[in-house]
């Protein structure tokens, strides 16, 4: 990958089964010890087969380093929405040149703007690993994943720990017009 700050991205999320999901475009802000941020800032527009919405705030999304964290991509948004942190439990995601790929298990990890923390989806994952035949070995990682990176943002472990902060003034720097 030969991307630098400030270079355009686009985000491809996929269902099991290649079966479209959300897209957006954003802007590649750099890489640390976490991983590869990219960043949207408000006003992005994020669409999907029948749906779409503006995002109100900026976010930064990560694109884990960390082996334990390969199964998830963290997005972390500016105050001002009902979350300050969603994560998609997902395949590992891959860059693709200037396009970030992953497949969406279903399962998310939300952290409230009031704090609480959760897994939500449980109930979409529990019917799509049937209906879609998650091979079991994908259903065990994505649980596990769930569970790990749960478990790392009520403790507040890297990088649930405010390390995006940098990276959403870099939004403002690298991806407004």
């Amino acid at each position: 990958m030969s991307l630098t700050a400030g270079d355009p991205v686009r985000l491809v999320m996929s269902k099991w089964g290649d079966r479209p999901h959300w897209e957006l475009d954003a802007t590649y802000l750099g890489s640390d010890d976490h991983g590869d941020w990219v960043g949207a800032p408000a006003g992005t527009v994020n669409a999907r087969p029948g749906a779409r919405f503006v995002s109100e705030v900026d976010a930064v999304t990560l694109v884990p380093r960390d082996p334990a964290l390969a199964w998830c991509l963290p997005t972390f948004h500016a105050p001002g929405i009902w979350c300050t942190v969603y994560v998609d439990v997902t395949t590992p995601a891959f860059w693709d040149g200037a396009v970030l790929r992953a497949v969406d298990l279903d399962l998310d990890v939300i952290r409230g703007d009031r704090g609480r923390t959760w897994v939500d989806d449980e109930d979409e994952f529990a019917d799509h690993r049937v209906r879609f035949g998650y091979p079991e070995d994908v259903v065990a990682a994505a649980l596990a994943s769930a569970e790990r990176v749960l478990a790392d943002v009520v403790a507040g472990r890297a990088p649930f720990d405010g390390s995006p902060s940098g990276w959403l003034a870099r939004v403002e720097e690298f991806a407004r017009p």
